[in-house]
């Protein structure tokens, strides 16, 4: 079967969803299928993969992103032999699969990977919520009614899509995780190499530093975190445009040589870096499915987060972490108690061990296989049935 996976970006860009499909892809592949990517922009990187398929667009800023409104012609014309396609983004890539697919009845599947209306709130402050809403609700319903199958990775962001006025079918389907490359870390050695002490605490955020991940909260909680506890210590694996504020806002913490900026870790190295922390943390609210959540969960650790829609799908409280509101003074009491109950942080950190299986790639991938051959199959049915009537017009005017 010949897959076509569309982004408005991919690498060298990083995020959930560049690894999502990325994996994906490679998985794909090993099960005998064609898998290929359509994008946008940096027309000159090297891809280390191959039948990744980039078009013209404008750089927009910094972002990662490229503005676009069409393929180049070789690009379309290879995505009109796909036997389906899977959308990742919805408004470029989204409307050139209607575009170029609906008319050839080529199945279109669309993945909800983000909450569009906090990734306004971050990125457009002054812009009221109301709008946002409004822009989404005019937009989105139309859209998913048009494909051919809508998928959340989480039942909370099914719910969301549901507040947005969509009453399309919504099909759950979880990103899926290599699991076996977190089980397999070397997270003892890697702590002895860095110099830290047997008895020091390690907490670990692992993401984009961006607006849309509250980290300046997270700081904060972290200093008053510290002040209980002096051996406590934060990595933050990532880059991105909030660094230099954050780094600013450590420095003016008396704890912020206790705050360490790992810049971007190359994928393989993630899982020593989990594997040698004790906690992992997050305060992000806009999260739809948290891979960096579920990657900590796989390496065995217990997760302290704010109670919402992904992390809250993804993580029990009480069970494989806490989970708290997004109020500085609980959060930061439950954090503190999460380091100090040793023995219920490593029975949290085996049931989030144990969770996390739900996630395992190759489950995932099996369950969207089945919907690709599903939907491929009927298209193809479609395309039939459209020769064979129109063969009909064409004999009917012959006689």
């Amino acid at each position: 079967m010949r897959i076509g996976m569309m982004a408005d970006t991919y690498k060298p860009h990083i995020s959930g969803i560049t690894n999502y499909i990325e994996l994906n892809k490679r998985h794909l592949e090993m099960a005998g299928h064609e898998v290929f990517i359509f994008t946008f922009g940096d027309e000159d990187y090297q891809d280390t993969e191959s039948r990744v398929i980039r078009s013209p667009g404008l750089p927009l800023v910094d972002t990662g992103y490229y503005l676009s409104f069409r393929y180049s012609r070789p690009a379309k014309n290879l995505l009109q032999t796909m036997d389906v396609v899977h959308v990742h983004h919805p408004f470029l890539s989204g409307r050139l699969a209607l575009r170029y697919c609906r008319p050839l009845n080529i199945p279109i599947i669309f993945t909800n990977h983000t909450r569009y209306d906090l990734y306004a709130q971050a990125y457009l402050p002054g812009l009221p919520p109301e709008i946002s809403q409004s822009l989404i609700e005019s937009y989105m319903p139309d859209f998913c009614t048009a494909v051919d199958m809508v998928i959340s990775p989480s039942p909370g962001m099914a719910e969301v899509l549901r507040h947005f006025k969509i009453k399309a079918p919504i099909t759950i389907v979880p990103n899926g995780v290599d699991l076996s490359n977190f089980h397999n870390h070397r997270g003892k050695s890697l702590r002895r190499r860095l110099g830290l002490l047997p008895d020091d605490l390690l907490l670990i955020f692992t993401g984009r530093l961006a607006p849309e991940k509250n980290l300046p909260f997270l700081l904060r909680a972290f200093s008053g975190l510290q002040e209980a506890i002096p051996n406590a210590h934060l990595f933050l694996a990532g880059d991105g445009p909030e660094r230099e504020n954050l780094e600013d806002l450590a420095y003016d913490f008396h704890n912020g040589h206790h705050i360490h900026f790992t810049g971007r870790l190359p994928y393989e190295e993630l899982p020593d870096y989990l594997g040698m922390c004790d906690i992992f943390v997050t305060a992000s609210v806009s999260e739809v499915h948290p891979l960096s959540v579920i990657e900590a969960m796989a390496a065995g650790l217990p997760i302290m987060g704010i109670r919402s829609v992904g992390v809250g799908d993804t993580v029990e409280d009480g069970i494989s972490g806490f989970l708290a509101s997004e109020d500085l003074a609980a959060f930061t009491a439950r954090l503190t108690r999460l380091c100090l109950e040793t023995a219920g942080r490593q029975a949290m950190g085996y049931r989030a061990l144990q969770a996390s299986e739900r996630y395992d790639i190759r489950r995932t991938t099996a369950q969207m296989l089945d919907h690709y051959e599903r939907l491929a199959h009927a298209g193809k049915s479609r395309k039939r049935s459209l020769s064979f009537h129109l063969r009909n017009f064409l004999e009917y005017f012959k006689s």
